[in-house]
């Protein structure tokens, strides 16, 4: 009788209890974690398995606590804008660099929450997104750059490679220390940087000297290049009239030598010709001392005077002409006078 009461007192309870459940959810970017207060059948505490994204599950109230964690990649920004970023004010890093200049750098750091470790997250991090946010991520992530891009002198920080280069290491550091939480971080962001006002003034005044110290090496460099330009034009005038002096100088060898050629050609020629003139007069004149010459000389002063009038003048001494005495240029001189003669003759017998 007494084990039936007790029975049936249970039975109201547990119908008690499940008229009062409740639904759980979770969202897709998110996993659930549970924790029993009191359990009639089971452990009680924090349960080591998650309960998945996108889903639904009814717990009793009061005996159950219910948690939610983020899983999806999360960005937290720290930077000097005051309302931009994860908190609202002036929220930069601020250190010195090996060199001793104080700094400010704009950081985003991009972590994310191992979905198995959110019971231990639970039990011994956090209770919510916001408090690991807070408490853990964002404290352990701005000392430790800290120390790392403190390492960098001040000029290293124009050189990004450099910068990249701390950030890398950086997040390696923190990885090793985050995994006990739970978290891995993936990315560390670098962006604006700023010295102190001091510091800043100088750098823009040595950036302006240093513009205008490339402004004049840019001015002396085009004035070099200039002056190679113009003495590679007088070069090229140069050689253009050395050219021209070789040209003519050759052409006036040429000339010469054509000259000089032709007129050996000309001697040689000359030379030549006298001898074959005088080759052909000593054969005449070897021809003419044979017999047959007389005949060749009486037959050559035969065809000379062909077709030419003879006249005879008596001589002194008498009526004949002596041919031993005969002087031909008179006699051609008194043919040529009795020729004028009779055309005068002529002439005035025409106009009588």
């Amino acid at each position: 009788m007494k084990k039936q009461v007790r029975a049936m007192i249970l039975l109201c309870v547990m119908g008690m209890m499940l008229s009062g459940c409740v639904f759980h959810s979770t969202k897709p970017n998110e996993v659930g974690v549970r924790t029993r207060k009191i359990s009639l059948f089971g452990q009680k505490g924090i349960e080591q398995d998650i309960y998945a994204p996108a889903s639904t599950y009814i717990f009793l109230p009061i005996i159950n606590d219910w948690h939610t964690f983020n899983i999806n990649l999360q960005n937290m920004e720290m930077t000097a804008q005051v309302s931009k970023g994860d908190m609202f004010g002036i929220d930069d890093i601020k250190f010195k660099t090996i060199d001793g200049n104080d700094i400010s750098l704009d950081l985003i750091i991009s972590y994310r929450i191992i979905p198995e470790k959110t019971p231990y997250i639970l039990g011994y991090v956090a209770e919510s997104d916001k408090e690991l946010r807070h408490k853990i991520v964002r404290v352990i992530t701005r000392s430790i750059p800290r120390d790392i891009f403190g390492e960098l002198q001040t000029e290293e920080f124009y050189t990004s490679e450099l910068r990249s280069e701390k950030a890398e290491k950086a997040k390696e550091f923190l990885n090793e220390m985050m995994a006990d939480y739970g978290v891995v971080i993936e990315k560390i962001l670098t962006k604006d940087y700023r010295f102190n006002d001091e510091y800043q003034q100088a750098i823009e005044d040595k950036k302006i000297a240093d513009q205008q110290t490339q402004k004049l090496r840019s001015e002396a460099s085009a004035r070099v290049e200039e002056y190679k330009r113009k003495l590679e034009k007088a070069k090229g005038d140069v050689y253009k009239d050395i050219a021209k002096a070789d040209g003519n100088y050759d052409k006036a060898v040429i000339g010469a030598d054509a000259y000089y050629a032709q007129q050996v050609n000309i001697a040689k020629a000359i030379t030549e010709e006298g001898k074959a003139e005088a080759a052909g007069i000593q054969k005449l004149n070897e021809a003419l001392a044979e017999q047959g010459g007389k005949v060749m000389v009486k037959l050559e002063m035969a065809k000379a005077l062909k077709g030419k009038k003879i006249v005879l003048l008596p001589s002194a001494s008498g009526n004949s002409i002596d041919l031993k005495t005969l002087d031909v240029n008179k006699f051609l001189e008194v043919e040529g006078m009795q020729n004028v003669t009779k055309k005068a003759g002529t002439s005035v017998s025409a106009k009588k």
